[in-house]
C-alpha cells in the first residue's frame, strides 16, 4: 500500500448564527451561514483537484456532531468525516493529529476552511515537502497573524498545546516551539482567511480582478461557488428598472 497524506479540514457545519460570527454585522446571519458553505465546497474541490499521484486522504474534522448529513452534502463521497468537540482548535489539532497518524498516514495536514480561493499549489507543496527525508513541519502564514495550514509527520502536541488561539502570535509562536524542539519549519507562502469585514472586502476585490495582495507570487484558487455566492447577491440588489435600464 502505498503512502499517504491526510488532508483534514477544520470546520464548522454551516448555519444560521453558527460560526463567523465577526462577519454577522456586515453579512447577516443568513449570508454568513450561505458563505461558510460555499468556501467547504470550493475548499473541497480545490483538494479534489489534486494530483492523484499526491496519495491524499480527505477528512473533515467537524463540529457540532450529529450535522453529518448537512455537511456531506457540501463533500464529495471520498471524504471521511469525523465529529470533534473541544474547548479549543489545539484539542482539537492533537487529538485529530494522533488518531491520524496512527491509522497509517506518513504525514498529516491541517487546513481552515476560512481561504476559499486558497491556490492548489501551496497545498501541492506542502505534501511535497512533508514527504520529503527527515522530520519537520509545514506552515502556511495568515495576514492575521495564525496559519491556514499546518503540516506534520509526527505526533508532537507541545506544538499546539497551551496556544493564545485567534491572535496574532501563533504563526511566530508555533515557529518558535518548532525550533525549541528541533524541528525545520517550511514556510509556504503567505494567504489569507476571511473572518472580518475587511477579509470579505478583500475577497471581492480579488475577484473584481485585483491581487489579494502586492507581493501575491501564485495564482488564487477559482472558488466558484463563492464567486457565483457574491454574484447573485449583487444581482439581487439591482433594482428591476436599473436591470432593464429605465433607472
Amino acid at each position: 500500500m502505498s503512502p499517504t497524506t491526510a488532508i483534514a479540514l477544520v470546520c464548522k457545519t454551516p448555519a444560521i448564527g453558527r460560526g463567523k460570527s465577526r462577519l454577522w454585522p456586515l453579512l447577516g446571519r443568513e449570508r454568513t451561514a450561505q458563505l461558510s458553505a460555499c468556501f467547504i465546497r470550493d475548499l473541497a474541490e480545490t483538494l479534489t483537484a489534486l494530483p492523484a499521484t499526491l496519495s491524499r486522504q480527505c477528512y473533515a474534522l467537524f463540529s457540532p456532531a450529529g450535522t453529518e448529513v448537512v455537511l456531506r452534502k457540501l463533500l464529495t463521497p471520498d471524504w471521511e468525516l469525523i465529529p470533534r468537540e473541544a474547548d479549543d482548535v489545539g484539542q482539537v489539532l492533537e487529538a485529530s493529529l494522533n488518531t491520524l497518524l496512527q491509522a497509517g498516514h506518513e504525514g498529516v495536514i491541517f487546513m481552515n476552511s476560512d481561504s476559499p480561493s486558497l491556490p492548489g499549489v501551496l497545498i501541492e507543496e506542502a505534501i511535497t515537502e512533508l514527504r520529503a527525508n527527515g522530520d519537520r513541519v509545514v506552515l502556511g502564514p495568515s495576514f492575521d497573524g495564525g496559519y491556514y495550514l499546518i503540516g506534520l509527520k509526527r505526533f508532537d502536541p507541545a506544538l499546539f498545546r497551551n496556544m493564545a488561539w485567534s491572535t496574532p502570535a501563533v504563526f511566530t509562536e508555533t515557529c518558535a516551539r518548532a525550533a525549541q524542539m528541533g524541528l525545520p519549519v517550511h514556510v509556504l507562502h503567505e494567504w489569507y482567511d476571511v473572518d472580518e469585514a475587511e477579509d470579505f472586502q478583500r475577497l471581492k476585490a480579488e475577484f473584481d480582478g485585483r491581487a489579494p495582495f502586492a507581493d501575491a507570487v501564485v495564482k488564487a484558487g477559482p472558488a466558484w461557488h463563492t464567486r457565483a455566492l457574491l454574484a447573485s447577491w449583487a444581482a439581487a440588489e439591482i433594482s428591476p428598472l436599473q436591470q432593464s435600464g429605465q433607472g
